[in-house]
Order: C-alpha cells, then structure tokens, then sequence
C-alpha cells in the first residue's frame, strides 16, 4: 500500500482526491454534474485537492463496485499515475462496496455521506453539537468497520478519518453499541436542559432561520441582530444553533435562531442525530426560508428544503420566504417573475443590507397577529397567582393598591384559556 500524506502531516500539501458520480435511470447529466459539482465544494471545504471527475452512465450501480469493472480499472489506472490519495463517491456505499474498492486501489474510499460527517466533525464545537457528530458518525460507521483502514483511530489522519478517536472501535462492534447508548443517554440530558431553556423563553415569539447551507442564513442573523455569527463562503460553516433577541417595537421581542443548512441527499440518520440542533425551527412560531437567488439550481434547493421540512414533520409551519443576494443578481427579470410565483417573498440583500425593514416589519407584523395584551387584576386575598403567569406570559407592567395587583401582559393566543382561568381563581 503506498505512502500517503495527509492534512494533518503537513497542512501544506492537500489530500488529492477524485470524484466519482453515475448517471443512473430517470436521471439527466446535467443533474449529477450538478450535483457533482456540489460535491466538489464539500470536498474543498474538507481541505481536499479535487484533482478529476468521473462519471458513468449505468441503469443501477454495480452491487461490488458500485461503478461497472471497467471503470473501476480505468479509475484505477488514474490514481496510480496521479498519485491520488482519496475516492469520493457522491452516493452512498454499502459496506461491502467500500471494501472491494479500497481492497482493488490499495487507497481511502469514502461517499458523500462520510464526506457530510466529516465536516460536521471539523465545524462541531459546543458540546452537543459534538456529541450529536459522533453518535451520528458511530451510527454510520458501525457496519463499515474493518481491519484494513483504521477510521477511528487518531493514528491515521485526512479526510474521512475525524472520528471518535478510540483505536480498538474498528475491532469491537460492541464498544461501538456501547458508546452510541451512551451518547444517546447524554444526547437525551443535554436534549432536557434544551427543553427548560426554551421554557423560560415562552411567551416570546420565535423565527427560525432555515435553507440550503450558503445561502447567507448566518449573514441575515448577523444583520438583523448584530450576533456576531462566523461567517464563511463555504458549505456548512454554521453547526451550532445561535439564538439571539430582536426587539421590533417596545412590546414585541422576537428570538431570532440561525440553524445548520440542509443539503441534498442528507442522510436519514444524521436528520435524527441533530433533533436538538434542529429543535429551534422544530419549536418556532415562524420558518424564515433565505434562498439564494443567484443560485442556478435555486428551485432545486427549495425543493430539498421543503422535503427536509416534511422529514422533520413541521412542513405546515408558517413561513416567510426570502430570496436573498439579490445585489449580485444580473437577471433581474427574475424577481419580477418569482414575485408572480410567491406573491408573499421578500426580496433582499443580508450582506449589503437591502430590505431589512420589510423583514422585521413582517416577522413583526405576524408576532403581533399571535399575540395578545391585555390587563388582568389578581385579588391578594386569593393567594399569590402571578408566578403563574411567568411560564406563558411576559409581564409588561405592574401597579398595585391594597387589595389587587393590575398586570399588563402579553400572551400567545393559544394561552388564552390558561390566562382565563387564572384571572377568574385570583378574582
């Protein structure tokens, strides 16, 4: 097996790397390139060299090559004259099919999935972000576990390799299932400390920034509300959620939060590790969908968008589209003709700070339709029922006499009941 040199050796010298698509029945060339091309900037943003691309046109992929084997040979021939360290495949391999083709190249295979989860792994820096990573990792990883590549081991370095980092994992299924019950259990108590924070916040109108990774989510936040979010011009520079207030007028404060992009072809089980992370637009009042707009492939990324949001159940929540970038548009003939399919979108700039006020005069405008105010009495001699009222309602006033204490307070139509019942026991 040759001698290869990764980035952690040497940050100096990057992985050169190939991509591998296939076109396969019911799809067209342009659309794998595309999504070739998508796989390329997830490479890139890995640290990788995309050194060449192939593509093969078969009605379904080869059960032991996935690609036929005679383009697995001429592939073959091209990594040992180019001295290519890494496969990538834009679709996802059985265990069997790594196997073969890492036995047949004597080089590191991984897919676009192991490819996601590595750069999850490289942008995971709060806890439960990290912990959600390697269960999903672990998840992945487990029915690919072999003796000839030692993925999880810190020894070995790259793309695809930042794993766990235990050494004996690729050797004992067992220990795997063990740490994934674990994560799992710590999963679920970062998960409750989650669900209280939230709680704390009721009465607050949430928005949550949602749509395809790079299409300037973190930018709106960080205009919209000065968060000081990192912003990069790569895929998934964002993982971990950032909530933030926005106070639109003196009585509404919205919590504004800036979630992790979806991509096409996510896998199943990485959707089920980030719950947590995704829990804000799961919990929001109102789904802010940023679009590129200068994207080639925009509706396609509406349209993953929109099956993520059905996976996750919450695609009948209220949302508000914004097509953003519309400073670097050159086609402008296009807003007039999106403005006829989505009457109700926003056009703007994040970067350059064009229709910011049509935003926070809408997310406004809907918080205010949901919410009420209203003043209430509670009689002293009845007991002391305001502490009732923080967990569903925010307080904005307070006056008192000897008998009553009047309280102006805001509250989510769908509390209206509870607020009832509480000012009639207090009376």
């Amino acid at each position: 097996m040759k001698e290869r040199v990764t980035i952690e050796q040497n940050s100096e010298l990057l992985e050169r790397c190939i991509l591998v698509g296939m076109i396969q029945r019911g799809q067209s060339r342009w659309e794998v390139e595309d999504h070739l091309a998508e796989l390329r900037a997830l490479a890139q943003t890995s640290g990788a060299n995309v050194v060449e691309t192939f593509i093969q046109e078969r009605p379904a992929p080869d059960p032991a090559y996935f690609v036929g084997k005679g383009k697995i040979d001429e592939i073959n021939d091209y990594i040992i004259n180019q001295h290519i360290d890494l496969i990538i495949f834009d679709d996802e391999l059985s265990p069997a099919q790594v196997r073969n083709i890492e036995k047949l190249t004597g080089i590191k295979v991984i897919d676009r999935t192991g490819l996601i989860l590595d750069i999850f792994a490289l942008h995971a820096h709060t806890n439960r972000a990290k912990v959600q990573v390697e269960l999903a990792q672990l998840n992945y990883i487990l029915p690919r576990l072999t003796r000839q590549w030692q993925h999880l081991s810190r020894q070995v370095g790259g793309i695809g390799t930042k794993g766990p980092g235990e050494t004996q994992l690729e050797t004992d299924r067992r220990l795997v299932r063990r740490r994934i019950a674990n994560l799992k259990n710590k999963l679920e108590r970062i998960t409750h400390q989650s669900e209280i924070q939230r709680q704390q916040r009721n009465g607050l109108y949430r928005a949550a920034l949602i749509g395809y990774t790079n299409a300037g989510k973190s930018t709106l936040m960080n205009a919209l509300t000065d968060a000081e979010v990192s912003i990069e011009d790569k895929l998934f520079a964002t993982l971990d959620t950032t909530v933030r207030r926005m106070e639109l007028s003196p009585a509404t404060t919205v919590l504004l939060s800036d979630t992790v992009g979806f991509i096409r072809k996510l896998p199943h089980h990485l959707i089920a590790s980030f719950q947590t992370t995704l829990s804000e637009a799961i919990e929001a009042d109102l789904l802010i969908h940023v679009v590129d707009i200068t994207h080639p492939n925009y509706e396609d990324q509406l349209r993953v968008v929109d099956e993520i949001l059905k996976e996750l159940k919450i695609d009948s929540k209220r949302r508000l589209l914004v097509f953003n970038k519309v400073d670097r548009l050159r086609n402008h003939h296009l807003i007039d003709q999106l403005k006829i399919l989505y009457p109700e979108a926003l056009f703007i700039s994040a970067a350059r700070h064009i229709g910011l006020n049509h935003i926070k005069r809408k997310i406004l405008e809907l918080a205010e339709a949901q919410y009420e105010i209203r003043q209430i009495k509670l009689n002293y001699q009845s007991g002391a029922g305001e502490h009732l009222l923080y967990p569903i309602a925010i307080i904005l006033d307070k006056k008192s006499d000897d008998q009553y204490v009047y309280l102006t307070i805001k509250y989510d139509k769908a509390n209206k009941r509870k607020i009832n019942q509480i000012a009639a026991k207090f009376r």
